[in-house]
Protein backbone atom coordinates (compact mmCIF):
# COMPACT_ATOMS: atom_id res chain seq x y z
CA UNK A 1 0.00 0.00 0.00
CA UNK A 2 1.13 3.52 -0.79
CA UNK A 3 -0.67 6.62 0.43
CA UNK A 4 0.00 10.26 1.22
CA UNK A 5 0.98 11.49 4.65
CA UNK A 6 -1.75 13.19 6.70
CA UNK A 7 -0.90 16.85 7.36
CA UNK A 8 -2.16 18.79 10.39
CA UNK A 9 -1.24 22.42 11.10
CA UNK A 10 -1.22 23.39 14.77
CA UNK A 11 -1.03 26.94 16.14
CA UNK A 12 0.70 27.33 19.51
CA UNK A 13 1.70 23.67 19.84
CA UNK A 14 2.25 22.77 23.53
CA UNK A 15 2.02 26.48 24.38
CA UNK A 16 4.63 27.48 21.79
CA UNK A 17 4.48 30.33 19.30
CA UNK A 18 3.36 30.34 15.68
CA UNK A 19 2.67 27.40 13.39
CA UNK A 20 3.88 23.81 13.28
CA UNK A 21 2.97 21.39 10.49
CA UNK A 22 2.80 17.72 11.47
CA UNK A 23 3.06 15.32 8.51
CA UNK A 24 1.89 12.01 10.00
CA UNK A 25 3.40 8.93 8.31
CA UNK A 26 1.32 6.41 10.26
CA UNK A 27 -1.89 6.62 12.26
CA UNK A 28 -2.32 5.25 15.80
CA UNK A 29 -3.68 1.90 14.62
CA UNK A 30 -0.70 1.42 12.30
CA UNK A 31 1.68 2.13 15.22
CA UNK A 32 0.09 -0.85 17.03
CA UNK A 33 0.48 0.58 20.53
CA UNK A 34 4.27 0.83 20.26
CA UNK A 35 4.22 4.55 19.57
CA UNK A 36 1.82 7.47 19.47
CA UNK A 37 3.38 9.49 16.65
CA UNK A 38 5.75 9.02 13.74
CA UNK A 39 5.91 12.18 11.65
CA UNK A 40 7.86 14.81 9.77
CA UNK A 41 7.46 18.01 11.76
CA UNK A 42 7.97 21.42 10.16
CA UNK A 43 8.41 24.32 12.56
CA UNK A 44 7.66 27.49 10.65
CA UNK A 45 9.94 30.56 10.92
CA UNK A 46 9.87 32.26 14.35
CA UNK A 47 7.67 29.47 15.75
CA UNK A 48 8.18 26.88 18.47
CA UNK A 49 6.97 23.77 20.24
CA UNK A 50 6.42 24.82 23.85
CA UNK A 51 7.97 23.43 27.03
CA UNK A 52 6.32 20.08 27.85
CA UNK A 53 6.99 16.80 29.63
CA UNK A 54 7.00 13.23 28.29
CA UNK A 55 5.20 10.93 30.70
CA UNK A 56 5.17 7.24 29.75
CA UNK A 57 7.01 7.80 26.48
CA UNK A 58 10.24 8.97 24.90
CA UNK A 59 10.79 11.08 21.79
CA UNK A 60 13.83 11.32 19.55
CA UNK A 61 13.97 14.22 17.07
CA UNK A 62 16.18 13.79 13.99
CA UNK A 63 16.87 17.18 12.40
CA UNK A 64 16.69 17.00 8.60
CA UNK A 65 16.53 20.64 7.43
CA UNK A 66 17.19 24.10 8.78
CA UNK A 67 18.38 25.18 12.20
CA UNK A 68 16.68 25.27 15.57
CA UNK A 69 17.26 25.66 19.28
CA UNK A 70 16.63 22.57 21.41
CA UNK A 71 15.73 23.37 25.03
CA UNK A 72 16.76 20.35 27.12
CA UNK A 73 15.38 19.01 30.39
CA UNK A 74 17.81 21.12 32.44
CA UNK A 75 16.85 24.31 30.56
CA UNK A 76 20.09 24.41 28.55
CA UNK A 77 19.79 25.52 24.92
CA UNK A 78 21.67 23.89 22.03
CA UNK A 79 21.67 24.91 18.36
CA UNK A 80 20.71 21.90 16.23
CA UNK A 81 21.20 21.30 12.50
CA UNK A 82 20.69 18.46 9.99
CA UNK A 83 22.24 15.24 11.28
CA UNK A 84 21.68 16.10 14.95
CA UNK A 85 19.44 13.86 17.07
CA UNK A 86 17.74 15.13 20.23
CA UNK A 87 16.61 12.47 22.71
CA UNK A 88 13.92 13.18 25.24
CA UNK A 89 13.81 10.42 27.85
CA UNK A 90 10.76 9.26 29.80
CA UNK A 91 9.78 11.92 32.34
CA UNK A 92 11.91 14.67 30.82
CA UNK A 93 10.83 18.12 29.69
CA UNK A 94 11.86 19.91 26.49
CA UNK A 95 10.99 22.50 23.84
CA UNK A 96 12.12 23.32 20.29
CA UNK A 97 12.43 26.80 18.79
CA UNK A 98 12.92 28.02 15.25
CA UNK A 99 14.24 31.56 15.51
CA UNK A 100 15.25 31.76 11.84
CA UNK A 101 13.54 32.99 8.65
CA UNK A 102 13.49 29.45 7.16
CA UNK A 103 11.46 26.32 7.92
CA UNK A 104 13.06 23.80 10.29
CA UNK A 105 12.23 20.14 9.66
CA UNK A 106 12.69 17.06 11.81
CA UNK A 107 11.46 13.51 12.10
CA UNK A 108 9.71 12.85 15.43
CA UNK A 109 8.89 9.44 16.86
CA UNK A 110 7.03 9.23 20.18
CA UNK A 111 7.72 5.73 21.51
CA UNK A 112 5.70 4.32 24.40
CA UNK A 113 7.59 3.19 27.50
CA UNK A 114 8.06 -0.57 27.50
CA UNK A 115 5.88 -2.62 29.79
CA UNK A 116 7.48 -3.52 33.09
Amino acid sequence: MVRKERVVTVEGLRGGNGSVEIHHFLNEDELMGHATMYARVIIKPHSSIGWHQHVGNTEPYAIIKGEGTFVDNDGSKTTVRPGDVCLIEVGQWHAMENNTDEDMEMIALIINERAK
